[in-house]
């Protein structure tokens, strides 16, 4: 079960902005994505799933929005998989991070086998959404009426609201709003904890309370909710590849807590010790457990230490994206999807505006063979190389990284200044040539890493004498 998800409220950023973050993970090391704009000209009318068929008749009215699918020839056999994107409306949809349940559960509402996945649920409901709440109550209807085959977690945001949502059964589903002045963690386990329905910052299906209550599901017994508890799964597998991706990442945001990495009542929501940036989320999204133990990379431990874990960045991160929603701009600049595809431990993070008609050819194009023109195979080169000797080209990796978020900051501000004046076209143009200039710089610093990966490490061959 791939996937790690950080989410973050406008009050637990430095900047204001909120933030739905998530790697999106595969069950083998190559699986090419891109990044693409959907315009209502492109919106499917009448959608039928790859995976098992299903017929969908959507609405008439799709906004524009973005999307990091599959490559075309993947998309014949596996379907679109749209997996994360911002609308016009400034709404954010991650989805999904896949998620565990129990048979107590299963038993009561089963799964449904010719329902709605991950697959689908970005095409389906992001064009169609002008809030976060819209959006868990447009999947939430489709997860009523027609159910899901897989246990999942979906994150919605906009510009005030950051929301979490966990499919329960086959028909069933929770979600929460997370504080404005918290971020959350969810690593492939049921994510929420405790649960009020008669809060305003909650939703769920109509009949979950009664559903809890007939089937005696509440296992810590009296009238409050812990979901996890009540849905969620407590395997031995949990315990090495679930929980501890929770607790690291709590690790960096809360170090003055300590918490052991196999505790499975890890808090869902915290408030950080300090005010989050995206280097913050990215680090920890390409993180393996550093300055532990657990670091497969790392002396410190023993080998054994060192393989206990399932690291969070590590080499079938297909991508990862960080959805902000900015408070200091005008809305017509207010979206940027942060994108950096590839393995993690050994990829840059580039920020496009979503307001725009078309995408990079470096993050489009995606060759479904290695093509070193594209970010995505770029990256798998440097991991590939680097991943044999990590500290010999750690340097090189850490100043790709840097320069490549600082370029692209850069290309932020001036671009926010020059094109505030602007609307329509012309505004969707001007982000455009500059999204391209990120994409630009990005490929120019990833390639600059591979020369200096290539030149250090030609010394160091044992084909020498």
């Amino acid at each position: 079960m791939p996937c790690t998800t950080i989410l973050a409220g406008k009050k637990a950023t430095a900047d204001g902005s909120t933030l739905v973050a998530r790697n999106e993970d595969f069950g083998h090391a190559f699986n090419p994505k891109r990044f693409i704009v959907v315009t209502p000209d492109k919106q499917p009318r009448e959608y039928q799933s790859v995976t098992n068929q299903l017929k969908l008749t959507l609405p008439d009215n799709p906004q524009r929005y973005t999307a990091v699918p599959e490559i075309p020839a993947v998309a014949k056999k596996m379907g679109i998989w749209g997996e994360a994107g911002i609308n016009a409306a400034n709404v954010t949809m991650s989805a999904t991070e896949t998620s565990t349940t129990n048979p107590r559960v299963l038993g009561i509402d089963p799964l449904v086998k010719k329902g709605i996945g991950e697959e689908d649920f970005v095409t389906i409901v992001l064009p169609y959404i002008h809030s976060a709440r819209e959006g868990i109550q447009l999947l939430g209807q489709y997860l009523e009426k027609y159910g899901t085959y897989e246990s999942n977690g979906v994150a919605f945001s906009d510009r005030d609201e950051v929301w979490y949502m966990e499919t329960i059964g086959g028909h069933h589903w929770a979600a929460q709003r997370i504080p404005d002045d918290c971020y959350a963690v969810a690593p492939n386990w049921f994510a929420i904890t405790d649960f009020d329905f008669q809060s305003p910052d909650t939703m769920a299906s109509a009949d979950l309370e009664q559903m809890i209550t007939e089937n005696h599901l509440n296992i810590d017994g009296g009238t409050d909710y812990n979901l996890r508890h009540i849905f969620g799964s407590h395997n031995d597998s949990d315990y090495r590849y679930n929980i501890p991706r929770q607790w690291y990442i709590q690790k960096l945001f809360n170090p003055a807590d300590i918490e052991q990495p196999d505790n499975p009542d890890l808090p869902f929501a915290r408030q950080p010790e300090h005010l989050l940036t995206i280097e913050d989320v990215k680090y920890a999204l390409s993180s393996r457990y550093q300055h532990t133990p657990y670091d497969p990379y790392s002396d410190l431990g023993t080998d054994a230490q060192r393989h206990a874990f399932r690291p969070i960045g590590f080499q079938r991160n297909s991508e990862m994206h960080i959805l902000q929603i900015r408070d200091d701009v005008d809305e017509k600049l207010a979206g940027l999807c942060w994108l950096a595809l590839g393995p993690n431990a050994y990829n840059a993070l580039a920020p496009f505006y979503t307001n725009v008609l078309d995408t990079p050819a470096e993050y489009r194009d995606t060759a479904e063979h290695f093509d070193i023109k594209n970010m995505y195979w770029l990256s798998h080169v440097l991991a590939t190389i680097g991943d044999d000797h990590p500290k010999r080209y750690e340097a090189a990796i850490e100043e790709m990284k840097q320069n490549t978020i600082a370029a692209g900051r850069n290309v932020l501000r001036t671009t926010d200044q020059t094109a505030a004046a602007l609307t329509g076209l012309d505004l969707q143009k001007k982000l455009a040539a500059a999204n391209a200039k990120t994409a630009a710089k990005a490929h120019e610093l990833g390639m600059k890493c591979l020369g200096s990966m290539v030149e250090t490490g030609s010394l160091q061959i044992r084909l020498n004498y």
